[in-house]
């Protein structure tokens, strides 16, 4: 079988779960440049850098705000890092759904008590709970089965890749 340049890894096609993790974080960075264009961002004049009173809506329907954006794009780019490897596609989309649930439920608790209150520090409406809530179970269900056969019995990719 044919090795790449550095001798390393088998040359082919890469394991799902490294392609899923491609594919999140290639979202992410979109969804994070697409929020800093204006039309494609509602209200853009009254984007804010990180509070709720930002009333700037991504695709007239998600509330962000210029920190909002900028942790869109820090995690596609973590993303990217972390899907060179099986443990790291891994990581990123098994613990990032684990993250997005429980920003969602961060988002229920600011519903429940106040959403204009001080504990809403992030720009966080209905829209996006249900987009969390959705991100959170693909991004784990994507992390956790696309991977269940590899990596099975033996290493994952190197010694330094290892958990």
């Amino acid at each position: 079988m044919a090795r790449d340049a550095r001798g390393g890894r088998p040359t082919g096609h890469r394991p799902r779960v490294q392609v899923a993790a491609l594919i999140v974080a290639g979202v992410f960075l979109l969804i994070g440049i697409l929020g800093f264009i204006p039309g494609i961002t509602t209200d853009y004049g009254d984007l804010r850098f990180a509070t709720h009173h930002s009333d700037a809506l991504l695709l007239g329907l998600f509330q962000i705000s210029i920190l909002h954006n900028a942790v869109h794009l820090l995690f596609g780019l973590a993303g990217l890092v972390l899907a060179r490897s099986i443990a790291g596609a891994r990581l990123f989309l098994a613990g990032g759904g684990a993250i997005y649930l429980a920003l969602w439920l961060y988002g229920l608790a600011v519903e429940a008590i106040d959403e204009d209150g001080g504990v809403n520090i992030l720009p966080i409406n209905a829209a996006d709970n249900w987009l969390h809530l959705a991100l959170g179970f693909g991004m784990l269900a994507l992390g956790l089965l696309l991977s269940n056969q590899v990596g099975t019995g033996g290493r994952l990719d190197t010694p330094t890749d290892r958990p």
